[in-house]
């Protein structure tokens, strides 16, 4: 079956993801093997859902995740069954697949999966991945990352009020310091937020500024943010300002990432006023996420901008000379 697409990563009308239990489909001239369509992975949604999901918001999500190694999650037996970690790129597979090569610091040498187009795309959702986790730094550099990030998560006895008050005070101390700010759900229990960044600094670099941030946000509200990364010391009832997660080699489910949820909950762009009136997690689901993307666009399109991007050398070398 032909899927010709409208726009970069979109597919047709006509669905090329059929009604059998196993087909390949034409993508713009790819063959892809799609298996156990029927295969259930939550208890009213299918394998083929999860691949028409994706299908629906490629052109949307393909933007923010080419170019980029992906570290695969995968869940062989669905949502709620274990799931494992997958760096390198599997073979055999598609001579097609391109692939991102990243040496760590242990010397070993990865050749990780990248998904450029919509045919990658399927493929490794067909692989049984829910949720994608791509690399912060593109391929041509992979120590060198597009964007700072923290990942605001509850600590046991924390609430989601929480998380979405402390997701306010992360977006003023930011903009306070000339770093504008944007938020996506992470589709499980918390908020993400991003500043894009001038490539150059390298990762540590980035790090390093995130953690000086977080605990600097502690200090200044102590009932409510925690920056301590050792569990055993972390105080309950406040929410996490993860600096941590800025660290080489970490990821984060991306920007549409659909998470194992039982509501097959969405890592969804969200507008400060929508965390302001009272965002939820469950509000952007599997079911619903492709028509609202259809009606508002892309939030983070602003993300991808080569004129919006913070050069932190700058910022912080300017703010040492005011000091």
């Amino acid at each position: 079956m032909k899927a010709e697409r409208k726009g970069k990563g979109r597919p047709a009308a006509a669905d090329p993801i059929d009604a059998s239990k196993d087909a390949t489909v034409d993508v713009d001239g790819r063959a892809v093997s799609l298996t156990n369509l029927d295969k259930r992975f939550w208890p009213a949604i299918t394998k083929r859902d999860l691949l028409r999901y994706y299908a629906d918001v490629a052109p949307y999500l393909l933007p923010h995740i080419a170019d980029r190694a992906m570290v695969m999650k995968r869940y062989p037996n669905g949502a709620g069954a274990p799931f494992f970690f997958m760096k390198r790129a599997p073979s055999p597979r598609p001579d097609w697949i391109r692939t991102c090569t990243v040496e760590h610091r242990s010397g070993n040498v990865i050749d990780f999966p990248v998904i450029d187009d919509l045919a990658a795309l399927l493929w490794v959702i067909n692989l049984g991945c829910i949720d994608l986790n791509p690399w912060y730094a593109r391929c041509d550099d992979v120590d060198r990352p597009d964007y700072l990030h923290f990942d605001l998560d509850p600590v046991k006895g924390g609430s989601f009020v929480q998380v979405r008050e402390t997701a306010i005070i992360v977006r003023d101390a930011l903009e306070a310091i000339g770093m504008p700010a944007y938020a996506k759900t992470t589709g499980s229990r918390g908020i993400h937020v991003y500043v894009p960044i001038v490539r150059g600094p390298t990762q540590k670099d980035v790090w390093t500024v995130a953690k000086a941030i977080a605990v600097e946000l502690a200090r200044a509200n102590p009932a409510l943010i925690t920056a301590e990364y050792r569990i055993a010391k972390r105080p309950k009832n406040r929410i996490l300002v993860d600096y941590n997660q800025n660290a080489w080699g970490r990821t984060l489910a991306s920007i549409y990432s659909l998470r194992p949820t039982p509501k097959a909950t969405v890592s969804m762009p969200v507008t400060w006023r929508q965390i302001e009136k009272g965002v939820e997690i469950d509000d952007f689901r599997i079911d619903n996420v492709p028509a609202l993307l259809r009606r508002s666009g892309d939030l983070w399109k602003p993300m991808l901008a080569k004129t919006s991007r913070v050069d932190l050398k700058r910022l912080f070398s300017g703010r040492r000379r005011k000091s």
